[in-house]
């Protein structure tokens, strides 16, 4: 079975330092799937009875189904076909849409909510960085977000965003949507922002695999969501990119009554 539906049925069980273990774990898949438990343990600075407890919480029997697991996931997210048919049944695609929705929001990280409204109190101008099929959500966030008095900058395309990146400022905040975390373009503007002294805090939003752009942010708040593909366009939902931005809003807006 897959490493993200054995854990999603067990996320409300974790502690806040569980959390960041399995943090840990998502981002560094690649690297620990041939560690002991020791050598893993000792990485996260727990003993090892510590990450066992921890390994069976969030619902494996032991330490070497959990890595089975890890090794399985990683094996078949590379065998994956991009190029894909829109061909599953409609009654399974609503449910496994219903569902993509509610784990995201069900993983949300509460107190990284909290830290991302705390900087927005200070009204900071926002910078919106997005590609492909995600800039059509991007755009009624910038629309959402301007109506609720923030100056949002989202520059549309690749001339833009090499203007745009150069006018970040320490105490604005900057947004990354890319699902897969790897997209060239977005890594290297990352990376020149990153050489700056001080910069802007920097949230992205990707998918629940370890990626270049989650690794590289200062908070990461991730997704769940089915690619999907027709005649090789991407039709891939944004639905769940949407409810994490609004309910950030609404955390905000409730904050500041």
């Amino acid at each position: 079975m897959n490493f993200y539906e054995i854990v999603n049925g067990n996320i409300e069980k974790i502690n806040k330092n569980e959390q960041i273990l399995l943090d840990f774990v998502i981002k560094n898949m690649d690297s620990i799937k041939n560690k002991n438990i020791r050598e893993l343990a000792a990485e996260c600075f727990v003993s090892t009875t510590t990450f066992l407890r921890f390994v069976r919480k969030i619902g494996f029997s032991g330490y070497s189904e959990f890595i089975t697991v890890i090794k399985y996931t990683m094996i078949t997210q590379n065998n994956i076909e991009k190029d894909k048919t829109f061909a599953i049944n409609q009654v399974e695609y609503r449910e496994e849409y219903l569902k993509n929705i509610n784990e995201t929001v069900r993983v949300l990280d509460n107190d990284k909510l909290n830290r991302i409204t705390a900087v927005m109190n200070k009204r900071p101008h926002l910078y919106i960085f997005a590609k492909g099929f995600s800039k059509y959500a991007a755009e009624y966030i910038e629309y959402l977000y301007t109506l609720n008095n923030f100056i949002v900058i989202f520059p549309k395309n690749f001339e833009q965003r090499q203007l745009a990146y150069r006018n970040i400022q320490p105490d604005d905040l900057l947004f990354v949507f890319n699902y897969d975390g790897e997209d060239k373009e977005l890594i290297e503007i990352l990376q020149i922002i990153e050489r700056k002294r001080e910069y802007a805090l920097l949230v992205s939003i990707t998918g629940a695999n370890n990626n270049t752009i989650q690794n590289m942010s200062n908070i990461n708040l991730y997704l769940f969501t089915d690619e999907l593909y027709q005649n090789r366009i991407e039709m891939t939902s944004h639905v769940s990119l949407i409810a994490i931005m609004e309910l950030l809003l609404y955390q905000y807006n409730e904050g500041i009554k």
